[in-house]
């Protein structure tokens, strides 16, 4: 079984020397050149003091380059910290402290954040402080160090630091080790319809674990190839889809719908099979509202930990479910008060274990982040009917009451979903006189009304959860997000308010 990054570096130069692992608009690099590349580097990285277990922190866009320098890293035992792009110099500053950061590899600037600039001087574990040009300055290492080096790193090894802020409170510190993350990612190739031969490209960065996981990683699993970009636009998006064969697009359902828009002027041929999203499909392979399941997952199952193939359509019975748990994860659904587990089709608290989940959470004794029976407490609702699909329904701290009723955001963003002209929809609960009001935020065509959707919006909901506070925009991007790709809920209802 291959379960550590030096050992799948070195199987896919055996079996796909020639074939592209990584492009960028500006770079390529083979699974052969992907292998002697990181085994360099690795060596330059152990002359230069980093050891096994070091934790570095890496802070730069997409591309070869982001990938070479993280798998090197990670081959030689090192710790990988995947630090956002997005982070502002308090957010910096608190991550890096909250890892015991050692070593950081960051660009100057990228897209008028200057990341160095403002580093706060009190970060006691912070040895030293890179830029990629410093880092190609670095003498050659020891090769043959390195090499046994990688060859002494073990699947329970760590292997990563990835943050996650979930829905709401502090940026959390997520500890994956090789077996559990490439085990993880093994275990969801099938549902993402990833196999060796497709080229596929996603938005997501790589510092997340969207693009981590369910792009570089999987993309080596499978013998893929990833094709990715720093700064995804639809005018040199779509032409890098298209000069790159691109099969599979995979990603948010929003950032399909933003490339669909552009792409009937653009004159550009797109190869994309089912399994991409259906925005960029012909509308003669999009499926049916619900019949694909929605992949779930979190940074600390390192992506999907339940799913469905992306292009085949579920049981009747499963439609707008998030198909069924994959192997390796074990899900059940619990009393959010008492933690008693619950029946079939019962609506509670979601909890996985199993060996394809992270290890722990950076400053928490294992007794705060997982049961005593090693189940996480992922704080999502959910519930899982008599065949054992999930069924999501929000967030534990999102569910609100109306007139005494309570209100799912998730259940009723995806009846909004169904609905003409709509292509996203964000719900939450917004304070009146009269206690909480059900408010969305709707991505649609500038031809919807308000009037229209409210009149739709009753035959596909009860009434008490139909939006009575509404937010039309033609551009997704008006909808707020943190520095973790998710919606902004508390920018959110201020954005609703305002309305």
């Amino acid at each position: 079984m291959i379960d550590t990054i030096d050992a799948l570096l070195r199987a896919g130069a055996v079996e796909y020397p020639a074939k592209d692992a990584v492009v960028d608009p500006g770079e390529r690099i083979t699974y052969a050149e992907l292998d002697s590349a990181t085994a360099e580097l690795g060596a330059v990285f152990v002359a230069a003091g980093i050891g096994k277990g070091a934790r570095v922190g890496l802070l730069m866009p997409n591309g070869v380059r982001w990938a070479r320098t993280a798998l090197a890293l990670m081959r030689i035992g090192a710790v990988l910290v995947p630090l956002s792009t997005l982070l502002t110099p308090r957010e910096l500053d608190a991550q890096l402290r909250t890892a015991s950061v050692q070593y950081l590899i960051a660009v100057e600037e990228f897209r008028g954040h200057r990341y160095l600039d403002h580093l706060s001087a009190d970060l006691p574990a912070l040895r030293a402080v890179w830029t990629p040009e410093h880092v190609d300055a670095l003498p050659p290492g020891p090769a043959a160090v390195a090499a046994a080096m990688s060859r002494g790193v073990r699947p329970a090894d760590p292997m990563a630091i990835l943050f996650t802020s979930g829905s709401s409170g502090p940026p959390k510190g997520v500890r994956h080790s090789h077996g559990n993350a490439i085990g993880a990612v093994r275990a969801g190739l099938a549902a993402r319809c990833i196999d060796a031969q497709t080229r596929l490209y996603l938005p997501m960065p790589l510092f997340w674990v969207g693009g981590f996981g369910g792009g570089l990683l999987s993309a080596l699993v499978a013998g893929a190839t990833l094709v990715t970009e720093a700064v995804p636009q639809p005018e040199s998006t779509l032409p890098l889809l298209a000069d790159e064969r691109v099969t599979l697009f995979r990603g948010w359902p929003d950032q399909a719908a933003a490339l669909a828009r552009h792409l009937p002027g653009s004159g550009v041929q797109l190869e994309l099979r089912p399994g991409s999203l259906d925005a960029l499909l012909p509308r003669d392979l999009r499926s049916a509202p619900g019949a694909r399941a929605n992949l779930f997952g979190m940074t600390e199952s390192f992506g999907p930990y339940c799913g469905y193939r992306t292009d085949t359509d579920m049981p009747a019975t499963a439609w707008g479910s998030c198909g069924r748990p994959f192997d390796g994860v074990q899900v059940r659904i619990t009393d959010p008060d008492t933690g008693t587990a619950l029946p079939a089709e019962s609506i509670g608290m979601v909890e996985i274990r199993g060996r394809t989940v992270m290890r722990g959470i950076c400053r928490r004794a294992r007794e705060d982040v997982f049961t005593a029976d090693g189940y996480y407490r992922t704080g999502d609702l959910g519930r899982l009917d008599a065949d054992g699909f999930l069924f999501a329904h929000g967030r534990a701290d999102d569910m609100f009451k109306v007139r005494g009723a309570t209100v799912y955001p998730s259940e009723v963003e995806q009846a909004l979903r169904t609905l003409d002209g709509v292509r996203a929809a964000f719900v939450t609960n917004l304070p009146g006189p009269e206690g909480d009001r059900v408010a969305a935020a709707v991505v649609c065509d500038a031809s919807t009304t308000v009037e229209r959707l409210h009149l739709a919006a009753r035959e596909v909901l009860s009434s008490f959860k139909v939006p009575t506070v509404w937010k039309l925009t033609a551009d997704a991007d008006d909808i707020p997000r943190r520095a973790t790709g998710k919606v902004d809920v508390g920018r959110l209802r201020e954005l609703l308010h305002q309305d």
